[in-house]
Formats: structure tokens, sequence, C-alpha cells
């Protein structure tokens, strides 16, 4: 299927890895140009050069900026314009007690995974609503449905990044532009994987026997029986980027393999 993606430009905020890479490769595979971020240079500058290698005649760079740093995300935002398609994927997320989770602890989730999508939706948002073309997407996670018991500062700033997503999308009535959101379920990710690497080595287990485990463990009724890999959340990402999703709007897609029981 030809997404019809040749030519969008697009910006994937925390992107040297995991989904935010996965959609990387495959909007540029779809002949879009991308602009992928991360906060360490010399990580960026590396997985750029990776995307470059694998794609020689794309059109792929990258930026600098810690979404927790004020001063970084000013300058990013004076930098950057001319984008089709933006895809908030920063993310930070932890177990924490309640308890002991402190309001410092609380206002740096909301401040790099809604603050984030905030502030570049806000920029970028009314040039796409003048151009009448657009795309804005919100990767978010089941947990801000069904919020863990043990991360709750997380499950609440993923729902409410599902509720910015949800009202942005109303400022678009009557355009080609849309605003929609991705429930992730349990995925594969750079940090999971690290997690699990460590816990597997300390008990001398099996990789794949501790990543069973632990999946049959935290989500027992996940329809994939496994966790998701970061290329499965990207195929959504992409198709929504794409011409073709323009009836798709202010909606939030499950791609959780059944986690979720409703929605």
């Amino acid at each position: 299927m030809d997404l019809q993606l040749n030519g969008k430009r697009a910006f994937i905020s925390g992107s040297t890895q995991g989904i935010g890479y996965s959609i990387a490769q495959l909007l540029l595979q779809e002949n879009a140009s991308v602009i992928i971020n991360g906060r360490n240079e010399e990580k960026t500058k590396a997985a750029c050069f990776l995307l470059q290698q694998q794609f020689p005649n794309a059109e792929v760079d990258y930026v600098v900026a810690d979404f927790a740093k004020k001063e970084d995300v000013a300058k990013l935002l004076e930098e950057l314009t001319d984008i089709d398609i933006l895809i908030n994927n920063v993310g930070i997320f932890g177990l924490e007690d309640f308890y002991q989770t402190t309001d410092e602890d609380w206002y740096k989730y909301f401040e790099i995974n809604v603050m984030s999508g905030m502030r570049l939706s806000k920029k970028l948002l009314p040039e796409m609503i003048r151009k009448n073309w657009g795309r804005i997407i919100f990767i978010s996670s089941e947990s801000g449905v069904n919020i863990p018991g043990d991360m709750i500062h997380y499950g609440a700033s993923k729902a409410a990044m599902s509720a910015l997503s949800n009202g942005l999308s109303k400022l678009t009535k009557g355009t080609l532009v849309t605003v929609n959101t991705i429930l992730g379920g349990p995925t594969y990710s750079y940090g999971v994987a690290n997690t699990i690497g460590q816990i597997a080595e300390g008990q001398n287990m099996d990789l794949e026997q501790m990543k069973n485990a632990i999946i049959q463990h935290a989500n027992p009724h996940i329809l994939l029986q496994r966790f998701i890999q970061p290329e499965e959340i990207a195929n959504l990402a992409v198709y929504l980027s794409s011409p073709l999703s323009i009836a798709t709007n202010g909606a939030s897609l499950r791609a959780d393999s059944g986690v979720l029981k409703v929605v």
C-alpha cells in the first residue's frame, strides 16, 4: 500500500531508540523526510547516522533537546518549522510507590510526558491548519486508561496526554489536519529490554524465559502472549501519518493486544 507520504516532513520527539526510532524507520521507508530527537548529542547523532546508512537516499536529520530543560525546548521551538507530521513520543516511566512519589517527581513526569506535546503542538498546529494538512500523533499507553497502582504518576500523565490530544482535535474541524492518540500495550522497548536483561542475568535465567515469565505475571491475558515489538506500534503511527487516515480524528486507537478490556 502506498501511504502517500512522499515529500512529507516529520518530527519525532524522543526517537533515538524504541518506538520513536521504529517510527522514523517506517516513515523513511515511505519516502517521508524525518527529524529525530534525543537529549544526548553523541547518541542522537549515532542514531541519525544509522538511519542515513539504512536509507541513503532519504532526507534525515537530528536535533538535540532535553524536554526536561525549558531552555532546550525554547531553542527547539524557535528552530522547528515546516513540519507536516508531529509524533509526540518522548516520555519517561518508572515504578514508584504513590506515598513516596514527591511533588518534584509528579512535575517532572508532566513536564516531559505532557508539556512536551503541548508546546510542540502549540507551535506547529497553527501552520498545519493554515496549510490545510497535517498530522499530530501522541504515543500514549494503556496505562493512561487502566492506571497501574505502582505507576499512578505515570498513568496520570498518560491520561492527560490523551485528553490533550482529544481537545486539540476539536481545533481541526473542517480541515485536513488530524490529531490522534495511540494506546500502546506492554512493549519491549530499550528500557524494558535493559531491565529484563539485568534481572535475567542476576537470576542466571534465560532471557526468553524471563521475558515470558514477566509478561505472564504482569499481563497474562495479553492476546499475543508476548511483549509487543516497537515496530508493531510504529505501523499504526505511520498509517495515522498518512493522507489515507483522514477519517480518523480525535481518536484513541489501541495497539495493546487486548490488554485493555474496554476503552
